[in-house]
């Protein structure tokens, strides 16, 4: 083998000149120098029919196999498939810990792949910045991939036709609460504290993101004693805040609060902390209880506010109706009137809840507000009102009335208590004891796990109570199969 070696190559000084390495079969020009430039003057560096070279990196191309796949196999970087699906569906898995540059192409050799489909497996990496597949549906594709980074992943740079490939569709993997399914759809239920573990968050194709119902607890009715005329509002509801349905698209979310679409959640396989908020304990004073709050994703739902009392002339203490965070504090009116308290406290849009009614008038006691309506107004002795009514989602897969309002308590002989609230959950206010016909004096609680307000405590008994508040709730429901 001859071999030529030279300690340098003179730069030419006429442009055009030619030099030629490596003139003959088995000859090796070896050119020892620290820089060696190539080219010049506009000129083309090019390779003799037949070379190859090496050393120099890919030039965003593959070499071939001709020799068609019939089985699953893994691809190697630098090389292009042809995929025979004439016996059945093929799987190309792609390179495993690939750097960035790496290069695969896959082409259907038979035309059937729309028959029987390519699937080309991430194997770890992703795919267009999707941690999913890719399929090819369409016979006569194919698809050059190139490895960009961790982010995107195999970049798709030359197919037949972006409309030929596809994603195979991934969906969410989860735990934590009560599980059932509806149809396609998955629930998770949340009655106390928790934890949503998500081990595989899917993708577009299929489903990333979670609808919610996150619903806080509802506050105590307020307490009145020693007077025919010393009774107290309803309690008000905890906050309730949803989705619109948007994730699972086969339910309704509830009226009233979303006036305007929510979005769904996009999760990522993380652990979701949940919080449920207890109801306001029943109270013995004057004092009402407020709810706590829940939450979920970085969302609150604060507790209903207390519900208040009024009397003073009559030695009760007058107490407003307290705001809270959803639901608002509920109002009492008496010797002076005062007012219900406001809801969506702290505010979010929208609105996770309605302020308490207002005492308007000797005797007249406010209801707890509710997530889709105010507390009713007392207007006299005979007029306690009812608490704001709530809502109805069909999120857990058949509808239930969540978050309303506590009535308030009856203050005469002549007035029984404030109902519950529309769409249920509230308690309902107490009476007087010698009203006809004779009933509780003590208001009744919010329904558990419903976060609806407790009723307020009828007039003129030292001995009865005000009802407590309803605990919260939180309900996550995604597509888990198609």
């Amino acid at each position: 083998m001859s071999k030529i070696q030279v300690d340098a190559i003179e730069q030419q000084t006429a442009c055009g000149t030619t030099l030629t390495a490596g003139g003959g079969a088995g000859k090796t020009v070896v050119v020892d120098a620290t820089t060696v430039t190539l080219g010049r003057c506009g000129g083309t560096v090019a390779l003799a029919s037949g070379a190859t070279q090496s050393g120099f990196g890919r030039t965003g191309t593959v070499n071939w196999d001709t020799t068609p796949k019939t089985a699953t196999f893994t691809g190697v970087s630098g090389n292009g498939y042809f995929v025979n699906t004439t016996g059945g569906a093929v799987t190309v898995n792609l390179p495993a810990s690939p750097s960035a540059g790496n290069i695969v192409a896959v082409a259907d050799y038979a035309g059937t792949s729309d028959t029987n489909n390519i699937t080309v497996a991430r194997n770890g990496s992703n795919i267009n910045g999707a941690a999913a597949d890719l399929t090819i549906s369409n016979e006569n594709s194919a698809i050059t991939l190139v490895y960009v980074d961790g982010t995107q992943g195999w970049k798709a740079t030359d197919t037949s036709s972006l409309n030929d490939i596809v994603i195979s569709p991934g969906y969410i993997t989860a735990t934590g609460g009560t599980i059932t399914t509806s149809g396609d759809y998955k629930i998770h239920t949340f009655t106390g504290p928790g934890t949503l573990s998500v081990s595989n968050a899917g993708n577009v194709a299929g489903s990333n993101t979670v609808d919610y119902m996150i619903v806080a607890g509802g506050a105590s009715g307020g307490c009145g004693r020693l007077s025919a005329t010393c009774a107290s509002g309803g309690g008000g509801a905890g906050g309730w805040r949803a989705s619109s349905g948007t994730a699972s698209g086969s339910y309704t979310a509830g009226p009233g609060p979303l006036t305007s679409p929510v979005s769904a959640v996009s999760v990522t396989a993380q652990g979701y902390p949940i919080i449920v908020g207890g109801g306001g304990a029943s109270a013995a004073s004057t004092v009402a209880n407020a709810g706590s709050v829940s939450s979920a994703f970085g969302l609150t739902s604060a507790g209903g506010g207390g519900g208040g009392s009024g009397g003073a002339s009559q030695g009760c203490a007058n107490r407003p109706g307290n705001p809270g965070g959803s639901g608002g504090g509920l109002g009492g009116g008496n010797f002076p009137c005062q007012s219900g308290g406001l809801g969506n406290t702290p505010p979010v849009t929208p609105p996770q809840g309605n302020n308490g009614g207002n005492g308007t008038g000797p005797g007249g006691f406010g209801g707890g507000g509710g997530a889709t309506a105010v507390g009713g107004t007392g207007t006299g002795p005979a007029a306690s009102k009812a608490g704001g009514a709530g809502a109805t989602s069909c999120i857990s897969a058949s509808p239930v009335a969540y978050a309303g309002g506590g009535g308030a308590g009856g203050s005469s002989q002549t007035s029984a208590g404030g109902l519950a609230s529309p769409c249920g959950t509230g308690g309902r206010g107490g009476n007087h004891p010698l009203e006809s016909p004779s009933s509780p004096t003590s208001g009744t609680s919010g329904t558990t796990n419903r976060g609806g307000g407790g009723g307020g405590m009828g007039s003129a008994c030292t001995s009865a109570t005000s009802g407590a508040g309803g605990s919260g709730i939180v309900i996550i429901r995604y597509k888990f199969q198609n």
